[in-house]
């Protein structure tokens, strides 16, 4: 019998502005699509990128700004939508995108797109590290080539893997990989252990991984039929990374979060829609065609995250 899971996400606000102000918001429902409610609204700062902290039952996510400037910032809310407060501030990040929390170290992984930038934080904001830089400088910032935007982290292998998009549907994407820590000596321009992993690609987005198997996971937002996928990536033989499609036809693929102990994923596109399928990209099921403008996505499935109160009924607790 699978195990329930409580799947988080956010909506940019675009589709629903109101003022001429984007009322984005984070979301949340069962596996299932059930029990479908906003946990916080009225977001305009186009939120993108979220992870949970099961621990303290709490939600972070990124806060694009405008990306014509230096408008970034990273903010924590409680599961139940209570107590936002910003953790990094605007000035630190440019345009934040992905995040991920790595729980061991409580540690903050983020890709920065204008920024042109992979970050490392304490769950709280502190101690902030850059740990690449692609770039600097306005003229940096105009190749889409150098925009850093998803991220995952394997604790175990030491590892950091991460996507610059390149040009909108250009095919000049690609997926880098480094270690966890800048070799002694070097900088976050000049790290000898940077390395490409897969170039060519239509627009790769957001990453998640499988780190029992040692498989990476991938949307890209580009044209088909390469694009506006959801690929897999075997990692265990650095001569043959290669990358297998799994599900196509998404509208503008953008988020993606692993549910390893149901070997299912769920994923979001811009045009709304959240889906289900299982992590070989079987049974494809939409789970909603049309929430507004989905972006980042997180799941948790069972363990901590269950609530005895009589509010929750046993379920999985979102407040």
């Amino acid at each position: 019998m699978a195990n329930k899971s409580r799947v988080f996400f956010l909506d940019l606000g675009m589709s629903n502005m109101k003022d001429n102000k984007l009322a984005g918001r984070i979301m949340s429902c069962n596996g299932d699509g059930s029990d479908l409610k906003p946990l916080v609204e009225g977001i305009g700062t186009a939120p993108d990128g979220l992870g949970i902290d099961l621990d303290k039952k709490q939600i972070y996510y990124t806060n694009m700004g405008i990306p014509s400037t230096d408008s970034g910032f990273i903010s924590r809310v409680d599961m139940d939508g209570k107590n936002d407060t910003v953790i990094i501030p605007q000035g630190i990040t440019w345009t934040p995108k992905q995040l991920t929390l790595e729980p061991t170290t409580k540690k903050l992984y983020w890709s920065d797109r204008e920024g042109m930038r992979v970050f490392r934080s304490n769950f709280d904001g502190s101690n902030v590290e850059i740990l690449v830089r692609t770039g600097q400088g306005d003229a940096s910032r105009q190749d889409p080539r150098n925009w850093c935007v998803g991220i995952a982290v394997d604790i175990k292998r030491g590892r950091i893997y991460w996507t610059q998009k390149g040009p909108s549907k250009g095919n000049q994407g690609r997926l880098f990989t480094a270690g966890i820590y800048l070799p002694e000596g070097e900088s976050a321009d000049n790290r000898s252990d940077k390395k490409v992993l897969l170039d060519h690609l239509p627009e790769p987005i957001d990453l998640d991984l499988d780190a029992a198997k040692n498989v990476l996971y991938l949307t890209d937002r580009g044209d088909p039929p390469f694009g506006n996928t959801i690929s897999s990536i075997d990692l265990n033989d650095p001569a043959k990374i290669q990358k297998t499609t799994l599900v196509k036809k998404l509208h503008e693929a953008i988020g993606l979060a692993l549910d390893v102990e149901n070997k299912q994923m769920y994923m979001t596109d811009l045009l709304g829609g959240l889906y289900r399928a299982n992590m070989d990209g079987s049974e494809e099921k939409v789970l909603f065609p049309d929430l507004g403008d989905l972006t980042g996505v997180a799941v948790i499935t069972g363990g901590p995250a269950r609530c005895s109160s009589a509010a929750c009924n046993g379920d999985l607790c979102v407040h």
